[in-house]
């Protein structure tokens, strides 16, 4: 038997956002996830990338593969968005695909793949009123949404529970 593959998809969010993942890997890790990361080009210079790879055993995709190159990811059975950036949302809620991890995101309505997001946005973002029509569209798409911030006690724990349901 085979372990579920969680896609971890990580956006330029802030040292303690996307600094967060190698913690999240490990507790999805421990919940019996095999675990593969998908990370924005931007979001590449806020992650530890050795110390990814070292964890998961896999590449970090960040650009879209040549025809006839191999997969270097298993398909995943869900998907968690830790931090989210406005951008990122906002773009996915359009159907706009010009990175690999909007691709991912954009094919995930399809694949009816559950999808959990942690956005990290600023309050002024937030008020903007594209964003709010962006996670209207992206709720009515299925994604579920969580509020605990990396580094708050049990962040990881509520994001693999969201996704777990």
């Amino acid at each position: 038997m085979t372990k579920p593959v969680l896609y971890v998809v990580v956006c330029a969010a802030g040292t303690a956002g996307a600094g967060g993942v190698e913690e999240l890997i490990g507790a999805a890790q421990e919940r019996g996830w095999e675990v593969g990361v998908v990370a924005t080009p931007q979001a590449m210079g806020f992650i530890d990338q050795e110390a990814i790879v070292a964890r998961t055993g896999y590449p970090i995709r960040s650009a879209w593969r040549r025809p006839g190159d191999p997969r270097p990811l298993p398909d995943p059975d869900a998907i968690i968005v830790a931090p989210a950036t406005f951008n990122t949302i906002n773009k996915w809620a359009a159907g706009i695909s010009d990175t690999l991890a909007l691709g991912i995101l954009c094919e995930s309505y399809g694949l009816g793949m559950p999808v959990v997001v942690q956005p990290c946005v600023s309050s002024a973002q937030a008020a903007h009123p594209a964003y709010g029509e962006s996670l209207d569209r992206l709720r009515r798409m299925g994604v579920r949404f969580v509020d605990p911030e990396p580094g708050e006690q049990g962040w990881t724990t509520h994001l693999l529970d969201v996704v777990a349901d």
